[in-house]
């Protein structure tokens, strides 16, 4: 394990913290070299937010969401985005009972606790909209009313950054409704050759994934997590990252290549992880290497850079990168 998943402990720790870090030991020897992955959907479902997935096609990435959702006792859903996606097919429609003569709304996907969109990019604006809202407010809209989604709610939604055929690029708006950003790279020789003994052994056995969270579990983590302490160093630190985004403090220079900056919704989901981060190390309060190991995901998805600065082989994780080694922690 990384220290990303397993620093100091308290004597005693909470039993949902127990339950969490045995998930993260789980998922860690089913995912080779995924240990930054494996942390970012703890913290998501702990803090409430969403991740969105990015890298070519043979890594993981839709593997390591089912394996995620198989050791949490919650109801589990894939949609695979495809041109021709309808809202409705996500969200739900109503439709007529011949027996009563009446409408009847059937739930969608979007009514699960955790819900894997494979390839988001291809699926049409007006899905992506329907998509938004229930990422947004945690409800949809269908027929003229409003639906609450189940709680805990969690979107982990996958990407290929490679094909562009056939895709429609994810809005602003949507993008900000993420947490993360996650960069999924190639692996190794080492860990391929780990990978490969992992799913040869996995296709010679049948054994069967045991959820080792429960949903009253989550909830109650969940509440632990918002208790967590942010001093006011910790706050200020936060927003000096996000606000050098728009050319703010001693990270102002390295800020000239961003056009659109970093909006305080940033500041908030830096925060909100960071809590999450804490408490998956067993600490109760937060600390400025919590913000700066986090803030990377969070904010690279969240600026667009000058042309000049793209044409130049600049992105947006090397700016936010520098702008957290330029910017003082007090």
């Amino acid at each position: 394990m990384t220290a990303e998943l397993n620093t100091e402990s308290p004597a005693t720790p909470m039993h949902e913290q127990t339950l969490i870090q045995q998930v993260a030991d789980n998922l860690s020897q089913q995912l080779i070299g995924h240990e930054k992955l494996i942390n970012r959907l703890l913290i998501s479902l702990l803090a409430g937010g969403h991740l969105l997935i990015e890298g070519p096609p043979g890594l993981a990435k839709t593997r390591a969401i089912n394996r995620f959702a198989q050791l949490i006792d919650a109801q589990f859903v894939r949609i695979q985005s495809t041109p021709d996606l309808l809202p409705a097919d996500i969200t739900g429609t109503d439709i007529f009972k011949q027996n009563t003569g009446e409408f009847q709304f059937l739930e969608g996907p979007l009514f699960n606790n955790i819900v894997l969109v494979d390839e988001v990019n291809r699926a049409p604006p007006k899905v992506q909209s329907a998509l938004l809202e229930a990422m947004g407010e945690g409800q949809i809209s269908s027929g003229g009313i409003t639906r609450n989604l189940k709680r805990p709610f969690m979107v982990a939604a996958t990407q290929n950054p490679i094909e562009h055929e056939g895709t429609y690029p994810l809005p602003e708006a949507q993008l900000d409704r993420f947490m993360f950003f996650v960069e999924v790279t190639m692996p190794n020789a080492d860990n391929e050759r780990k990978i490969l003994d992992t799913v040869l052994s996995e296709m010679s056995t049948s054994l069967q994934q045991q959820a080792l969270l429960q949903l009253n579990d989550i909830i109650e983590a969940q509440k632990q997590v918002s208790d967590v302490h942010i001093s006011d160093a910790v706050r200020d630190y936060i927003v000096r990252l996000v606000a050098a985004t728009r050319g703010e403090g001693l990270a102002a220079k390295v800020a000239e290549s961003i056009t659109m900056p970093a909006s305080p919704r940033a500041s908030i989901f830096l925060a909100k992880a960071s809590q999450a981060q804490a408490y998956i190390n067993g600490r109760n309060y937060v600390s400025p290497e919590d913000a700066e190991l986090l803030a990377c995901d969070v904010i690279s998805g969240r600026i667009g850079l000058s042309y000049q600065a793209r044409a130049e082989g600049v992105n947006a994780r090397s700016v936010i990168d520098a702008i957290v080694q330029a910017t003082p922690k007090i």
